[in-house]
C-alpha cells in the first residue's frame, strides 16, 4: 500500500536531486567564465552590469542568473533588479583557498557522468577501468576537488598530528608522496618545509608532467622531484615520511603497497595514510557524505582498483577497521587515528 505522504516526500527529494544534477553544467560555466569571482569582487549587479564586466552575452547571462537565484546560489533583490553573491556562497564558489570551495566537486561530478559509458559495461564483466582510460580530464577534476582540503589541513593540522614528524621536516627530512597526482599535496609540503626533500610518485605519466609544472610554477623545483612509479615499485628508500593522500583504496594491491612502504621507511619513519571518512558498517555511512563517496567509489575507485593486479577494490568507504587490516598485513605493528575532518581520517602507521 502506497503511503501518499511518503510518496510526496520522496518526490520532493527527487526534485531536489534533479535540481542539483541540472546545476552541474551551470556551476561549471559560472566558474569557467569567472562569473562568481566577478560578483564577489564587484558586489550586487544587474544582468547588464555583470554582462559588461565579464564580457558575456546578456541574454544567456539573464537565464543563468535566474537559475542561480532559484537554486539559492545567488541572492536577488526585486527592488533593484540586482543579483549578489552572499559571503557564505562566496566561500563555496569564489574563494579558492576556502576550506569549502566546491567547483572542483562539480567538475568531478561531470567526469563521473562521462565515465558511465566505460563503467556500465564493467558491471556485467567485472573488468576494471584503468585510471588513464577514464573519461575526460578526471585527473584535473580530482586534483581540484581535493585541493581545498589539502590547503587547509596538510600543514596546519594533519602533519602536526603525527608524532615528531614536523620537527623532522623542519630540520630536513626525506619524504615520499605516493599517488601524488598533480602534485598539489607535494608542493604544499615542499613550500612549508624548504629544508626537506620531497619526491612525488604516480603511475600516471600525464599527472607526473602536471606535477612537475605545478612545482615549477610555485617555486619549489629545488626540493621536489617527480617520477612515474607505482606504490609497489618506487625505487628510493630511507624515507622519514611516506604519505598516501586519498589513494590507498584505489590501489589494486594495497597490502603489497603497504609492504613496500614498510621496507622503504627508516626504522623510525612514519607512514601517513589519508583516506575518506567512513564508518566500518554500511549503516554508519548512510548519510550525505557517504552518498557522495559511494558514488565516486562506484564510478572511479572500484573500477580503478579492478584494473590493476590483485584488484582488492577496497572502495572509498572501506572504514578504519578494514584499512587497519591492510596496513598491518603489510608489516606495520602500530596504527592509530592521528586526527580527522568531516571528510577524511588520518592514520599514522609505524613499523
Amino acid at each position: 500500500m502506497v503511503d501518499d505522504a511518503k510518496l510526496h516526500q520522496f518526490i520532493g527529494q527527487m526534485l531536489s536531486d534533479l535540481g542539483g544534477a541540472a546545476s552541474i553544467a551551470l556551476v561549471r560555466i559560472g566558474d569557467s567564465l569567472g562569473l562568481y569571482k566577478a560578483m564577489h569582487e564587484h558586489g550586487p549587479m544587474t544582468v547588464a552590469e555583470l554582462a559588461a564586466t565579464t564580457q558575456v552575452h546578456e541574454r544567456y547571462l539573464r537565464e543563468w542568473l535566474s537559475h542561480q537565484a532559484a537554486s539559492n546560489y545567488l541572492a536577488y533583490d526585486p527592488a533593484t533588479g540586482k543579483f549578489s553573491l552572499p559571503p557564505e556562497q562566496a566561500m563555496v564558489f569564489a574563494i579558492e583557498d576556502s576550506p569549502v570551495f566546491m567547483p572542483g566537486a562539480f567538475g568531478l561530478m561531470a567526469s563521473m557522468l562521462d565515465n558511465q559509458a566505460k563503467v556500465e559495461p564493467a558491471f556485467r564483466t567485472g573488468a576494471g577501468v584503468a585510471w588513464g582510460d577514464q573519461a575526460g580530464c578526471l585527473f584535473c577534476a580530482v586534483a581540484r576537488f581535493f585541493r581545498p582540503g589539502y590547503v587547509n589541513n596538510i600543514v596546519a593540522n594533519w602533519l602536526p598530528a603525527l608524532d615528531g614528524v614536523v620537527a623532522k621536516l623542519e630540520r630536513g627530512a626525506k619524504v615520499a608522496d605516493v599517488g601524488c597526482g598533480h602534485g598539489v599535496s607535494t608542493v604544499l609540503m615542499a613550500r612549508a618545509f624548504p629544508n626537506s626533500e620531497f619526491v612525488g610518485y604516480d603511475f600516471h605519466p600525464s599527472s607526473v608532467e602536471q606535477a612537475e609544472r605545478h612545482a615549477r610554477d610555485h617555486g619549489v623545483g629545488g626540493n621536489t622531484r617527480f617520477e612515474v612509479a607505482t606504490a609497489k615499485n618506487y625505487p628510493d628508500k630511507d624515507f622519514d615520511l611516506v604519505a598516501f593522500f586519498d589513494c590507498l583504496h584505489d590501489m589494486g594491491d594495497p597490502v603489497g603497497a603497504a609492504a613496500h612502504v614498510r621496507q622503504s621507511l627508516k626504522p623510525d619513519g612514519t607512514w601517513m595514510i589519508v583516506e575518506p571518512a567512513a564508518g566500518d558498517r554500511l549503516e554508519d555511512n548512510l548519510n550525505p557524505i557517504g552518498r557522495l563517496f559511494y558514488a565516486g567509489s562506484t564510478m572511479i575507485c572500484v573500477p580503478t582498483s579492478l584494473a590493476q593486479e590483485v584488484g582488492l577494490a577496497l572502495g572509498a568507504q572501506a572504514g578504519e577497521a578494514r584499512l587497519r587490516e591492510v596496513i598491518t598485513a603489510g608489516g606495520f605493528r602500530q596504527v592509530r587515528r592521528a586526527t580527522e575532518t568531516p571528510f577524511n581520517m588520518i592514520l599514522e602507521a609505524r613499523p
